[in-house]
């Protein structure tokens, strides 16, 4: 089952962030169909949250076609997010633990990390749409 975790300082809404967590984990193979996500109770007794925001998640997320609530028994995924290339998850994750490390040891801090890494994805992205 997914733990949810919230980061107040990302600018990002707390609803989103579950939407965003659910949606990962589906595409790397972490949820599968038939998985149950916490019930509504669980995630406001462990993030301490509104439960009309879990709420407008799992709405978001059932509009979407990924999840089913079943009254009584809680939501279950309905659809995934994989692709056949999940198999290479593996070895770039490891190089990606690999880079993380060194850049660790060069003094770089979490969110220096995640501007580098961010900064770079974009502009990687956007050499390829040029």
């Amino acid at each position: 089952m997914i733990e949810f975790h919230l980061d107040a300082r990302s600018g990002v809404s707390p609803y989103l962030q579950l939407v965003r967590q659910v949606r990962q984990a589906l595409r790397l193979g972490l949820l599968a169909e038939g998985d149950q996500l916490p019930t509504v109770k669980e995630v406001v007794a462990g993030l301490a949250i509104n439960p009309n925001t879990v709420l407008k998640a799992y709405r978001e997320l059932e509009h979407d076609g990924l999840v089913a609530a079943r009254p009584g028994r809680g939501t279950f995924v309905t659809a995934t997010l994989a692709d056949a290339s999940l198999a290479a998850h593996g070895p770039l994750r490891q190089d990606l633990r690999r880079w993380l490390a060194k850049a660790r040891r060069a003094g770089l801090d979490e969110e220096s990390i995640e501007a580098l890494f961010m900064t770079t994805f974009r502009a990687a992205a956007q050499e390829e749409i040029a």
